[in-house]
C-alpha cells in the first residue's frame, strides 16, 4: 500500500483501527502531514477534516457522544493543539475517550527560534487523562515496540474508565511528505483482558484456554511476596499442563517443580536447546527480571506470545512480544486456565521434561565447579548460600550479589527479599534493617562493599537487635563492572568504575556496637560464618574479603564452561 514512510505514524493509525476507532478528524497542516496521509488511506478510518481546530475538537466531541466510540483528532505543531483545549476539557469531565494527537518537532528544534515550536508535551495535562510522547524514529526493533506500547497504553487509559481524553505527542523530523509503497502487517495491539472483582469471566477463560492450547508455555515469575495460593496454583498448572516455571530468588515462589537456576541453565545452552527449550507462549508474574541472560534469549525470539498477569497503569513489554495485559489474581487466573487446558486435551509433557532435564544437568555443573573454583565471590556467596539456616530472612543488596544468589540453591528460604523496583544500590542495609524489627527470628543482609559504603549510616540506627546480620563481600568496589561486557574491557574500569572503596568493616563494626568476624580465604570461612551465624548478644557483622580480579575472571569461566 502507497502510504507514508514514517513507521510511528503508520503504528499509531493502524493501532487506533485495531482498538476499534472508525472516525478521525483532521486539520491541515505541515508538520502533521504523515499522520494526515496514514489516517486518510487506511480503509478503516473515516477521516472528517475541519480547518479550524477548535471547531474540529468539539466536532470530534460530537461524533463520539452519538457513537459512543473514541474519536481521533490530529493537528500540526505550534499552537494548534492549544485550541483543542476547550473541546478536551468537556470531554475531560464528560467521560468522553477523545484521543488528541499533536505532530511536534523534534526536541533539538524547541526554543530555537523555529517556527510553530512550543513545549507541546504536557501541555494540556490539566484536562487529559494522560500524556504520551512519542520521539524520533531511528528504525531499532525496540523503538517500534516503544511506540507500539506506548500508543496501546493511550488507547487503554482513554476508553477504561472513568472514560476521558488523552494526548499523545508525536515528534516528526523532515521529510515529511514521503510515501512508499509500504507491505501491510498488523499492527502489535496489546489487548487489556479485564476482570470484574479480580476474576475473569468463563467466556474470557474459555476464549484464553483456546489461545493457549497445544503450546508451549514459559511462566517466569519476577518478584513478588509469598504466597501458597499462588504456588499451589503454579504447581498444579506446571503438572497439568506441562508448562515449564521458571523462578528468581525473590520471586518467593515455592514449588518443587519451578527451575530456579536460570541463568546456569541458559550457560549449558546447544545450538539445539535454542530451538527445542523455545516456548511458543511466556506467561510472566510479579515484578522486574535480574537475570539478563533470560531477557536477551527472550528478546531474540521473533514469533512468541507474551501474557503478563497484573494490575497494572501501563504495558510491561520486557521481551519485547507483549500481546495481553491481563488484569486477574493471578493463583485464580492458572487455576481457572489449567482446568480447561487440561480437561479440554491432553497435555504434551515434553517440553516440561526437556526444561527439567536441563535444569538438572545445570546443577550438576554447578555441583562439580563450586568445589573446585578458587577462593572469590563465587565460592563465598555458594558456600554462604548453603551454610545459612533457611529458617533466615534473606536481604539481598542489587548489584553482583543478587546475581550471584540467583546461581545457587535458594529454594528452601521462605523469604528473600531485594530492592529490584528500581534496582539501585542506595538504601539496602536501611531496607534490611527495617524489614528485621517485624521478623522473630535472624534477618541476613548480604551486600556488596560498594553498596555498603553507600548506606552505611544506617549502622548507626538505634533500633537494630542482635537478630540483624551482615556479611559484606569486599571484593575492593563494583565487582559486576568486571564482568559485564560494557566495562570489563576499559582501561577506566578500576578507577571509573569498580571505584576501589574505602570500607573500613572492622572500625565501623567496633564503633557502631557490631560482633565482628573476618574471612579471607576457603579455610577461615567455614569458621568465621560459624561464629558469625550464632552470635546472639550483639547484630554481627562479617568482612568476606576477595580477590577482586579473580572473582570476575571465575565467573566468566563458569558461564562459558560448557558439557
Amino acid at each position: 500500500m502507497m502510504t507514508t514512510d514514517k513507521e510511528s505514524c503508520r503504528t499509531i493509525i493502524e493501532l487506533l483501527v485495531a482498538h476499534g476507532v472508525e472516525d478521525a478528524v483532521i486539520s491541515p497542516g505541515s508538520r502533521n502531514t504523515p499522520l494526515i496521509i496514514a489516517a486518510h488511506r487506511n480503509a478503516g478510518l473515516r477521516t472528517h477534516v475541519v480547518i479550524d481546530e477548535r471547531c474540529a475538537a468539539f466536532f470530534g466531541l460530537g461524533i463520539a457522544l452519538q457513537t459512543h466510540k473514541p474519536v481521533a483528532l490530529i493537528c500540526t505543531s505550534g499552537s494548534a493543539v492549544l485550541n483543542y483545549a476547550p473541546a478536551i476539557s468537556e470531554a475531560y469531565y464528560r467521560h468522553i475517550p477523545l484521543i488528541a494527537i499533536s505532530a511536534d518537532r523534534p526536541a533539538e528544534w524547541i526554543d530555537q527560534d523555529d517556527s510553530q515550536t512550543i513545549r507541546q508535551n504536557g501541555v494540556i495535562d490539566n484536562i487529559v487523562k494522560g500524556s504520551f510522547d512519542i520521539y524520533g524514529e531511528n528504525g531499532a526493533a525496540v523503538y517500534s515496540r516503544f511506540t507500539s506500547r506506548t500508543i496501546n497504553d493511550a488507547i487503554a487509559l482513554a476508553t477504561r474508565g472513568p472514560k476521558g481524553p488523552v494526548h499523545i505527542n508525536v515528534r516528526l523530523d523532515e521529510p515529511l511528505g514521503n510515501i512508499s509503497d509500504i507491505e501491510s502487517k498488523p499492527a502489535s495491539r496489546i489487548e487489556l483482558i479485564e476482570a470484574d472483582a479480580k476474576r475473569l469471566s468463563d467466556r474470557q477463560f474459555d476464549r484464553l484456554a483456546e489461545e493457549a492450547a497445544g503450546k508451549k508455555i514459559m511462566i517466569v515469575c519476577g518478584f513478588g511476596a509469598s504466597d501458597h495460593k499462588l504456588d499451589k496454583a503454579l504447581d498444579d498448572f506446571a503438572r497439568r499442563c506441562g508448562a515449564v516455571i521458571l523462578k528468581e530468588a525473590q520471586s518467593n515462589v515455592h514449588t518443587s517443580i519451578a527451575v530456579s537456576h536460570i541463568d546456569s541453565c541458559l550457560s549449558t545452552f546447544t545450538k539445539d536447546d535454542y530451538n527445542d527449550l523455545k516456548p511458543d507462549l511466556v506467561i510472566t508474574t510479579g515484578g522486574s527480571i535480574v537475570s539478563r541472560m533470560i531477557k536477551q534469549y527472550l528478546r531474540s525470539l521473533n514469533d512468541i506470545e507474551h501474557w503478563h498477569i497484573a494490575e497494572s497503569r501501563r504495558s510491561i513489554d520486557c521481551f519485547l512480544a507483549l500481546t495481553k495485559r491481563i488484569e486477574c489474581e493471578t493463583d485464580v487466573f492458572f487455576d481457572e486456565l489449567g482446568s480447561r487446558l487440561s480437561s479440554n486435551a491432553a497435555c504434551d509433557c515434553q517440553y516440561l521434561k526437556k526444561w527439567t532435564a536441563k535444569h538438572a544437568e545445570a546443577r550438576e555443573k554447578m555441583k562439580q565447579f563450586l568445589p573446585s573454583c578458587g577462593w572469590s565471590d563465587f565460592y563465598a556467596m555458594g558456600r554462604m548460600m548453603k551454610l545459612t539456616p533457611r529458617n533466615w530472612h534473606l536481604q539481598l543488596s542489587n548489584g553482583t550479589v543478587v546475581r550471584y544468589a540467583q546461581l545457587f540453591d535458594y529454594s528452601a528460604f521462605s523469604n528473600i527479599e531485594c530492592n529490584r523496583g528500581v534496582s539501585g544500590i542506595d538504601g539496602c542495609t536501611s531496607t534490611a534493617i527495617g524489614a528485621h524489627l517485624d521478623y522473630n527470628d535472624v534477618t541476613l543482609l548480604i551486600s556488596g562493599d560498594m553498596s555498603a559504603q553507600y548506606d552505611a549510616g544506617a549502622l548507626a540506627l538505634n533500633e537494630i537487635s542482635p537478630r540483624f546480620k551482615m556479611a559484606v563481600l569486599n571484593n575492593s568496589g563494583g565487582g559486576i563492572f568486571r564482568f559485564i561486557k560494557s566495562t570489563s574491557h576499559l582501561e577506566e574500569c578500576e578507577e571509573c568504575f569498580a571505584a576501589k572503596v574505602n570500607l573500613p568493616l572492622k572500625q565501623l563494626a567496633e564503633g557502631y556496637g557490631f560482633a565482628y568476624f573476618e574471612a579471607s580465604d576457603k579455610e577461615s570461612f567455614d569458621e568465621a560464618f560459624s561464629l558469625f551465624a550464632v552470635e546472639k548478644e550483639r547484630p554481627a557483622l562479617l568482612n568476606i574479603i576477595t580477590p577482586p580480579r579473580q572473582s570476575a575472571e571465575l565467573l566468566k569461566e563458569f558461564f562459558t564452561t560448557t558439557k
